[in-house]
């Protein structure tokens, strides 16, 4: 479904791309996006997984489907890539299967080209951000589509990177050359001195007996522990890069070394930026992380702008019903 110029503008769309269940800190991204789009700051409007598993589509099938709360919401496909390494079952996606979930087999996943292609059509131009928080497989491929390059154009705002890339050397370096928006990059200093708290995890998600981010986060490593959080960051970043939570680059280029790691040179015509922590926002951003990412699901409608208005539109128009005592010849 495309948008017409008519409906209102919703919150930014954010398409999520990471391994999940190799590492925790994507796990606990995906929490904070779920809590940012609780709060209506943003839109999940796909996620999908470079990790080659199963049950690693069925962990973030299950996690939306937590997040829903019982309540009518988007209903979010989930690409997965049915090639390259790290298929291994990893013990955050042994919880998979504790929760509901619709996934089972290949194919009640959707081929992860053409389910981001779709994605960035549904869109307000200029609405939506990609957060690529593991290999660039899954951008790779979708760069490869006819016309993806001009739905990345003309609806993405900004593809946003995690230093979390290990993989696909070659996938990333067409990513980082051919990606025609803006693209963020997130170095593994950014989440360096800012770890997210074990404490957290057993007091802030305690309104939930069942909770599958504690599940996930206490099967990753003996507890306790605090987490590294470079893929929190990209997300912090994506929903909210007006509050200055890091310091942003001047305009530059990157590129990337044969081993895969990226190298950034300022100045020249390229669109790129590299983010830096910023040691005065350690604590504020610690708060937004913590509270955030442990927003307690809520049902609510699904959100649907033009049929808001339209149903806004038939009750005015519809005749004013008179009191009883007005109605009465």
């Amino acid at each position: 479904m495309q948008f017409g110029s008519s409906s209102a503008k919703p919150p930014i769309g954010v398409v999520f791309d990471s391994d999940i269940g190799n590492r925790i800190d994507s796990v606990l991204a995906l929490a904070l996006l779920y809590g940012f789009d609780t709060k209506n700051e943003c839109r999940n409007v796909l996620v999908t997984t470079t990790k080659p598993n199963i049950k690693s589509a069925a962990f973030c099938d299950a996690l939306a489907k937590f997040y829903a709360a019982g309540g009518f919401t988007r209903v979010m496909p989930v690409g997965m890539t049915e090639k390259g390494p790290g298929g291994e079952e990893t013990p955050i996606l042994k919880i998979a299967d504790q929760y509901p979930n619709t996934i089972k087999k290949l194919s009640d996943t959707a081929i992860v080209s053409a389910v981001i292609r779709n994605a960035l059509t549904a869109q307000h131009d200029g609405n939506c951000m990609v957060i690529l928080a593991g290999p660039a497989t899954n951008l790779a491929d979708a760069l490869n589509l006819g016309g993806v390059k001009d739905w990345i154009q003309h609806k993405v705002k900004y593809l946003v990177i995690s230093d979390d890339l290990a993989g696909d050397v070659p996938a990333l370096k067409k990513v980082i050359a051919e990606w025609p928006s803006p693209i963020v990059f997130v170095p593994g200093d950014c989440s360096k001195d800012l770890q997210y708290p074990a404490a957290s995890i057993e007091k802030d998600f305690a309104y939930n007996p069942k909770h599958p981010i504690v599940d996930a986060y206490k099967a990753y490593k003996p507890m306790p522990y605090d987490a590294p959080t470079a893929d929190m960051a990209a997300v912090l970043y994506g929903v909210r890069p007006q509050e200055g939570y890091f310091k942003v680059s001047d305009p530059g280029t990157l590129s990337v070394s044969d081993d895969g790691s990226v190298r950034f040179a300022p100045g020249g015509q390229a669109k790129h930026h590299v983010l830096a922590a910023d040691p005065g926002q350690k604590e504020r951003i610690l708060k937004v992380y913590t509270e955030v990412a442990s927003t307690k699901p809520v049902a609510r409608r699904f959100r649907f702008p033009m049929m808001d208005a339209k149903k806004d539109e038939k009750k005015a128009d519809a005749p004013e019903k008179k009191p009883a005592d007005e109605a009465k010849p």
